[in-house]
């Protein structure tokens, strides 16, 4: 299905909002990408990622609560809608079922 195919930092950006599980937000989501892959990207290239993710269905958004912290702003969270899980097994099962495809030999030069 043509705008479905989810790329590899896609794939990364989504498996950390699931991770973060409520508390994905653009920044949370850009320090937990350093954290866990050692990246550093950009807080628009994160946002970017995020729009594509929520056109595609597989996230949806909503403004958490102002805080005092933040000067009074919302934070916009993301959270994985049942399209991206869906399309989050997908993957891992791809990966899993090469994975498990390789001969033994493939990696004994």
């Amino acid at each position: 299905m043509k705008g479905t195919h989810l790329g590899e930092f896609e794939e990364l950006v989504l498996l950390i909002v699931a991770v973060l599980f409520d508390n994905a937000y653009g920044i949370a989501v850009q320090e937990e990408i350093a954290k866990r892959s050692g990246r550093k990207v950009t807080i628009s290239t994160v946002h970017s990622a995020l729009h594509r993710l929520d056109k595609k269905g597989y996230v949806t958004s909503r403004y958490g609560e102002a805080t005092a912290t933040r000067g009074g702003r919302r934070k916009l969270l993301f959270t994985v809608t049942p399209a991206g899980e869906g399309v989050l097994n997908q993957s891992r099962k791809l990966r899993n079922d090469l994975w498990d495809s390789i001969p033994e030999l493939a990696f004994k030069f």
